[in-house]
């Protein structure tokens, strides 16, 4: 079955921060306003042309209550409609489904979405592992950092490929964050170095060492959606939304004392199947022309390329070894770096997507794809396995 649109969706401007440690020179509403800026100036717009802002963050990180009314100020939302979404790692995916629905609806035709964090201000971890029951929910007191996947590839594909392959994974998405100025974690590193980082890069939780993991970056990423009207009469280049599907299958709560029990369907896969299928999707590695994932870590990144394009077996870590998931393979994954170079949580997930877009656009400048891209996936991932995915499409072809 085809999905239905009420009336299509053009993303029609894009602006990102630069992603640091620490962005100690401006205050919460100051950074989000230079991505605002950048974006109504990337749409050719003002402040006027809005019709709705639609702010998140993880509010509990920086630990402000209702952040979107002091940043009002930034986000130029005084006098507007606006909306606050708060979804876990999601928040970013999730703002871009909430700015689609609502132009899609009718109800709006310009909607702003901002997305951000300053984790420096907070304490990540803190909140994070404070926010499972301790009794019920001990595994997952360590927040993302979790061991897990890492051990279960060993065991199905063996120490030395499983080992090797996540780590040229985390190899290939550096060589991609040194392409892209708003990186904060692009450290030159070379598949020479592959074996010493095997052995030498910190621990974390068995074989998640420190070099696999995503960091905590401050940024802002902002985004203007408008009616297929609109974007043709504002836009050269819109990027079109084909679709989106958010699931939520809790599945972390089912897996706990079954490591020998057959695998069942995860939420990923379980979302990438219902999209494709609704979309007419068959083989989805050959359809779309890019990847942006959100990969918490290497070991995750290697894991969930089989889930979402519905690989089997060992395909996954071939496309790795294969060299098919870098600029000019077979499927770019990441172009941008991904999490493991910028992870503003607040934003990461909207940055996939944002990414997605400047590809197909043909604007994102270093780390462009240097083939026509026409197709996009952008994911997100937050909470306890929750999922988002979005398709967008460079022509009203579907």
């Amino acid at each position: 079955m085809s999905h239905k649109r009420n009336r299509n969706v053009g993303i029609i401007g894009i602006g990102q921060t630069q992603y640091s440690s620490h962005r100690e020179d401006v205050n919460q509403p100051e950074m989000i306003n230079e991505a605002v800026r950048f974006a109504l100036e990337d749409a050719g717009l003002t402040y006027d042309d809005i019709d709705c802002v639609v702010h998140g963050n993880m509010e509990l990180f920086e630990m402000v209550h209702q952040p979107d009314l002091w940043h009002t100020i930034g986000t130029g939302a005084y006098g507007k409609d606006a909306y606050r979404v708060t979804t876990g790692g999601t928040t970013g995916a999730t703002l871009v489904c909430a700015a689609d629905n609502l132009v899609a609806s009718g109800m709006y035709d310009i909607v702003l979405a901002v997305g951000f964090e300053k984790l420096q201000e907070g304490h990540t971890t803190g909140g994070i592992t404070n926010m499972a029951d301790p009794l019920w929910s001990r595994n997952l007191q360590t927040g993302a950092l979790t061991g897990a996947t890492a051990g279960a590839m060993i065991r199905e594909f063996g120490e030395e490929r499983a080992r090797r392959a996540a780590m040229k994974l985390r190899i290939d998405m550096d060589k991609h964050a040194m392409l892209n100025p708003n990186s904060h974690r692009s450290f030159g590193l070379d598949y020479d170095q592959l074996d010493d980082l095997m052995e030498n890069s910190p621990k974390l939780v068995g074989e998640l060492r420190l070099i696999h993991m995503c960091s905590q970056s401050d940024g802002a990423c902002a985004m203007i959606f408008a009616s297929e009207e609109k974007a043709k009469e504002l836009s050269d280049k819109p990027v079109w939304i084909r679709d989106h599907i958010t699931i939520h299958r809790e599945e972390t709560f089912n897996l706990f004392g079954k490591e020998d029990a057959e695998r069942e369907e995860t939420t990923h896969r379980f979302a990438a199947r219902k999209l494709f299928e609704r979309n007419g999707i068959d083989n989805p590695v050959d359809y779309f022309d890019v990847f942006e994932m959100y990969d918490p870590s290497s070991w995750w990144g290697l894991d969930w390329l089989r889930e979402f394009m519905l690989l089997e077996g060992d395909e996954h870590l071939k496309m790795v070894e294969n060299d098919e998931l870098k600029i000019g393979g077979r499927l770019p994954l990441n172009p941008s770096g991904g999490v493991v170079a910028a992870n503003p949580i607040g934003a990461t997930a909207m940055v996939r997507v944002a990414e997605a877009a400047l590809q197909i656009r043909g604007d994102a400048g270093g780390h462009q794809i240097p083939s026509e891209v026409k197709h996009a996936l952008a994911s997100g991932f937050g909470g306890t396995l929750w999922t988002v995915l979005t398709m967008l499409e460079k022509d009203l072809d579907w």
